[in-house]
């Protein structure tokens, strides 16, 4: 119907309920896990065989129509961009479906869990593969309404179920947002493909009326799509939500969730907006202003948490804060902004990769010892002793510690800055890296290096199904940080995709 991906992902979120009731009945509940497990692994294979077909498909995109055909233009088109942040989406998906086994055994609601998570990653997947607004904003609510559900999941709690509701809210409010932009970007073209939108703005040439809708239309979809990615001031959500979830869901939320904002806002502004006549110089400062406002405060309230959640929490809007200099070095175009782009893109991977190793590491803990604290739980590394070397590698690997992978992206987007001339910019963002790195040393110091606090003799370490994914995110950490080659080629190619406006038009 949609794609093989998406196609695949739904239909095990749809079986999933029949698997639950089986289970239950037979007393094997952890057969869901697995099979969800499975659902992830196959979804991987078919975006691969996605991945072969586009190297040979005309101008690097595969054209999906819709069945169903709104307005004008509904279709589904993927390039390397898409394949490139989908594969990171059904990646971390796998792992939290793999590290919820053991985790989610003693709530109820199992299948619903393992449902509402697959769907979740179908509506991200989804978002990548859009050529169009209408396609784009029912994939992004399928995304949004199975995360509220997920952020509430222990709704005999009052904690979920009131950073649920905020969460639910504000997210609204963002989606309100993108669809009063998408309706007066339908009112200005007459369609809502991006293709074709992007088509008219490049021909608008310097009409002053088409500019000043344009320049609103941008604020608007900057504020709609920032919500989700938590830039500050719209991140109030993230660091109630995210310590408030079930970990598996935490590091959804902070690895990939928030990641479909960023993709949203590069596919939209450089697909469609970048085209048009306006004064990139003014938005490159202003976009750059942000990301120094997001990974500023993101750090700084880092610095201030006791609750080992809520400080990963406030690291990810650090990060965000990266990523949006990147993107903001991407707007000044040319190979710097190529270049720019590039380093974003590297970083939404390892990001990725290292905060949900970190959530899933907490969650781990957190498991084995009933609490968030981190003074309640000074020394916990000297009883787990395999989640301690784990946790130490995610910790030193987003500090920007080389040989790991946070090093190699945190570093190209500092010379991407630098090469576009954003020299106070790149002095921001190195502070920032020190400030990151000060309460990561000391989240070390107090899990790992200070003896273990009484009331701990009893801990154990977290069961192989958890340590599992933990090892895999771990091994990603490293192998990246001491062989970047092909995962810089791949977010090379990713940046080409997005930039290259020109194929992307044409391909109709």
């Amino acid at each position: 119907m949609f794609t093989p991906v998406i196609d695949c992902l739904i239909l095990f979120a749809l079986i999933s309920p029949l698997i639950g009731t089986v289970a239950r009945g037979k007393g094997i509940g952890k057969v869901l896990g697995v099979f969800s497990s499975i659902g992830f692994l196959a979804s991987l294979y078919l975006l691969y065989d996605l991945y072969k077909d586009l190297r040979l498909a005309k101008n690097g995109i595969l054209v999906y129509w819709s069945p169903l055909t709104p307005l004008s233009g509904s279709c589904l088109k993927v390039d390397m961009l898409s394949i490139y942040v989908s594969a990171i989406f059904i990646l971390v998906g796998l792992m939290a479906s793999i590290f919820s086994i053991r985790y989610m055994e003693h709530d109820t609601g199992h299948s619903l869990y393992y449902s509402l998570l697959l769907a979740m990653v179908a509506g991200m997947v989804g978002v990548t593969f859009s050529g169009d607004f209408f396609t784009l904003f029912l994939f992004w609510e399928l995304m949004c309404l199975t995360s509220y559900v997920l952020v509430a999941f222990r709704k005999e709690f009052w904690e979920p179920v009131e950073a649920g509701f905020k969460y639910l809210i504000m997210s609204s409010a963002g989606s309100a947002l993108i669809l009063f932009s998408i309706a007066l970007l339908y009112g200005m073209t007459g369609s809502v493909n991006l293709s074709l939108i992007a088509r008219v703005f490049a021909q608008s040439g310097a009409d002053s009326s088409i500019k000043v809708w344009t320049y609103l239309i941008f604020g608007l979809l900057l504020t709609g799509f920032g919500i989700k990615a938590s830039i500050v001031p719209l991140h109030t959500w993230l660091p109630d939500a995210h310590p408030a979830a079930p970990t598996p869901i935490s590091a959804m939320l902070s690895g990939v969730v928030i990641k479909t904002g960023v993709f949203a806002m590069i596919r939209i502004f450089f697909t469609i907006l970048h085209p048009a006549p306006l004064d990139w110089g003014i938005i490159v400062t202003i976009s750059a202003i942000f990301a120094a406002l997001t990974m500023t405060v993101g750090n700084v309230m880092a610095l201030l948490q006791n609750d080992i959640k809520r400080l990963l929490a406030f690291s990810s809007i650090a990060q965000i804060g990266y990523i949006l200099l990147a993107i903001s070095v991407g707007f000044v175009g040319g190979i710097y902004g190529l270049y720019g782009l590039t380093s974003g893109l590297l970083h939404v991977l390892n990001h990725a990769i290292m905060k949900a190793l970190l959530f899933l590491t907490a969650g781990a803990i957190i498991h084995a010892t009933g609490t968030r604290s981190l003074t309640e739980l000074t020394g916990i590394g000297h009883r787990m002793h395999a989640t301690a070397v784990i946790l130490t590698v995610g910790a030193l690997a987003i500090s920007g510690i080389p040989p790991f992978n946070g090093f190699i992206s945190e570093l190209a987007i500092l010379l991407a800055t630098i090469n576009a001339g954003l020299m106070i910019f790149a002095v921001i963002m190195l502070a920032n890296i020190l400030i990151g790195f000060s309460y990561y040393l000391r989240l070390l110091y107090i899990l790992v290096w200070q003896a273990p606090k009484e009331g701990l003799e009893n801990v154990k370490e977290a069961p192989l199904s958890m340590l599992l994914p933990m090892g895999i995110l771990a091994f990603l950490c490293i192998l990246i940080g001491v062989w970047p080659h092909p995962f810089i080629y791949l977010a090379s190619k990713a940046a080409e995709a997005a930039m290259n406006t020109v194929a992307y038009v044409s391909a109709i």
